[in-house]
């Protein structure tokens, strides 16, 4: 049985099916008969009118940003209603967002899993012809290698990169809170505390998923510029 926070994805690809309802209504009921039965929160549903062949969807995306705003899962109909496209699907990967099929429930696992299997042979290829290329190399009396004092250097840059994946993951966090934001100051809301109150009611967590505090939406508001 279906449990926790969802977030429906439902996609047409013309406008004549966006004001007819016509695909959508299948789509809404496969939704619900899979969550049927469980513990579970529908956040919102998500409705675009847009081409499978195209990768820019604003409808997608905003679903997606819901989803880790309120840690939930994308659920949509069916696999085909997302794409066809894996390297699609890796992007979807790549955004952190956990979303299920409704009738392919496996789907999730599946999907990425194989995806998994490829990208590993395809560095196992790499991996090799690179060994086999140092070995030639090596063969014909190129020295390899380099003195140990990089290493520090090294060590260094690596740390500088990893500390730079953590601002990019804060930065894109602080862009998916900008719109929150901007409609509770819309809505009255003026002080830091206030805002913080605003998230809370919202149902929206810290990326740690704790409240929030005058002094985490402050660090919010200087990553968006204000």
């Amino acid at each position: 049985m279906a449990g926790g926070r969802f977030v429906s994805y439902l996609r047409v690809s013309t406008a004549k099916q966006g004001a007819s309802g016509l695909g959508l209504e299948a789509q809404r009921k496969a939704v619900t008969d899979f969550l049927n039965g469980g513990r579970w929160t529908l956040v919102t549903e998500v409705v675009e009118i847009e081409s499978g062949k195209r990768a820019d969807r604003p409808k997608l995306a905003e679903a997606l940003r819901l989803c880790r705003l309120h840690g939930a899962t994308l659920v949509i109909a069916k696999l085909d209603r997302l794409s066809r496209d894996a390297h699609f699907l890796l992007g979807l990967q790549r955004a952190g967002v956990r979303f299920v099929a409704a009738d392919m429930p496996e789907a999730n696992e599946m999907v990425v899993g194989i995806m998994a299997v490829v990208a590993q042979a395809e560095r196992k290829m790499i991996s090799a012809r690179t060994k086999a290329a140092l070995a030639a190399a090596k063969e014909r009396g190129v020295k390899l290698g380099g003195p140990t004092h990089h290493l520090p250097a090294q060590a260094g840059r690596a740390a500088a990169a990893s500390a730079s994946v953590r601002s990019a993951g804060a930065r894109h966090r602080a862009e998916d809170l900008a719109r929150d934001i901007a409609e509770l100051r819309a809505e009255g809301a003026r002080s830091l505390r206030d805002l913080a109150t605003g998230l809370d009611r919202r149902g929206i967590t810290t990326a740690r998923g704790s409240a929030w505090t005058a002094t985490a939406v402050r660090r919010v508001l200087e990553r968006i510029g204000g």
